[in-house]
């Protein structure tokens, strides 16, 4: 009897209980968040992947798409750092019981009602909204317009259209539906922005972004106006070799000497007149002045400024460009979704051509008043005399 005894204590007891099964869930919910790390690593591939103009099977939307991208992997991270937190240190609880974090109260911290265009939604398929902009720039023609943007299209809160829409000066009868049906989608967060130069000298343009949102911020790239007339002018003779010469053009009477102001290389550049019917409608502090020769010489410098006026942290800096000599301005380093340089393309930097000393002379006197005037209403001398 007794031997029976010893041999039952001895003996691996059925009485005694089970092994914990906690390495088991500990394992569940490393897996779990190994497929978690998957998907978004599958996420990322995809929003790569649809960068790329022949993966995508359309134009890719430059740096407003991956802005969009890295915004959604932003919200992926914060997910999985939630998920994390919520894992206790046991883990037996991280997959069971009731400190469980099922999909469901995920949604109610993120919001009180699911939402199909909330961050978490565009984390997992891309998606995001279409809004009209909240920044547009307005001008000016051939003064460093899309340098501009194509710089801001770094920054990873920006999402801009590439192509000019005219909206308000061409197309203002298509509404505003057609007109936000142009827009990039963006997630929370970020700002939509598109460019249109014409606008600055379109005088029903102001009235109509007004309509749209007296709160649209306003940025106008200005430039020497008689640079800026010389540089527009070989933009169409690029176009149109037949054309008159730059000083035929200029002067209504070449002996008198008068300006003729009807030809449009001559108007735009008489800036006072045009922002006189902007303040008609938006404050000057609305409106942000980026001068085209410091956006070449000081690129970084002029960009910090529009990421301030912007309400942006300055991610653009010096970092993001290096100055290409053949060009004669600056390039970025790395554009958004690539690895390799980027300079603006050979319509941009053409060599202009010669003009008459006396002409250029002559146009500066003209403009002169009208630059002192700008100087006084924007409260910057831009040091063209």
């Amino acid at each position: 009897m007794g031997q029976r005894l010893i041999c039952c204590l001895d003996a691996p007891s059925a009485l005694q209980p089970p092994p914990p099964l906690l390495p088991v869930r500990r394992k569940l919910l490393l897996l779990c968040i190994m497929l978690f790390l998957w998907l978004y690593m599958f996420y990322s591939c995809a929003g790569s992947c649809a960068s790329v103009p022949g993966l995508a099977g359309r134009p890719a939307a430059g740096a407003g798409e991956a802005a969009a991208t890295a915004g959604a992997r932003g919200e992926g991270l914060q997910v999985l750092s939630k998920l994390l937190r919520r894992a206790p240190s046991g883990g037996a609880q991280g997959l069971a019981g009731p400190a469980a974090a099922s999909p469901s109260e995920l949604r109610e911290e993120q919001s009180a009602a699911p939402d199909p265009t909330s961050p978490i939604s565009s984390f997992f398929n891309g998606s995001g909204t279409k809004k009209l902009p909240q920044a547009i720039i307005i001008g000016v023609k051939k003064g460093g317009t899309r340098a501009l943007l194509e710089f801001l299209r770094v920054h990873p809160d920006i999402r801009a259209v590439g192509a000019e829409p005219h909206f308000f000066d061409r197309n203002y009868e298509r509404g505003f539906a057609w007109y936000r049906d142009l827009m990039p989608k963006t997630l929370d967060g970020q700002i939509t922005m598109e460019k249109t130069p014409s606008y600055f000298v379109t005088k029903e343009a102001p009235a109509r972004i007004s309509a749209m949102s007296k709160g649209t911020k306003l940025i106008v790239v200005v430039r020497d106006p008689v640079t800026r007339a010389i540089s527009d002018y070989t933009q169409t003779l690029s176009k149109k070799p037949d054309i008159p010469t730059f000083e035929s053009l200029t002067f209504k009477n070449r002996t008198t000497g008068l300006i003729d102001t009807s030809w449009s290389a001559i108007q735009i550049g008489i800036y006072a007149k045009h922002l006189e019917n902007w303040l008609l409608y938006f404050p000057i502090g609305q409106i942000l002045f980026v001068s085209g020769e410091r956006l070449i010489s000081d690129p970084a410098g002029e960009l910090g400024r529009v990421q301030d006026f912007l309400g942006l942290k300055r991610i653009i800096t010096d970092k993001h460009f290096y100055f290409n000599k053949t060009k004669g301005f600056p390039c970025l380093k790395k554009a958004e979704g690539s690895s390799k340089p980027h300079c603006l393309g050979k319509t941009k930097g053409r060599t202009h051509p010669n003009i008459d000393r006396e002409v250029v002379q002559r146009l500066r006197e003209f403009y002169r008043p009208f630059n002192m005037k700008f100087y006084q209403m924007t409260g910057h001398d831009f040091g063209w005399d």
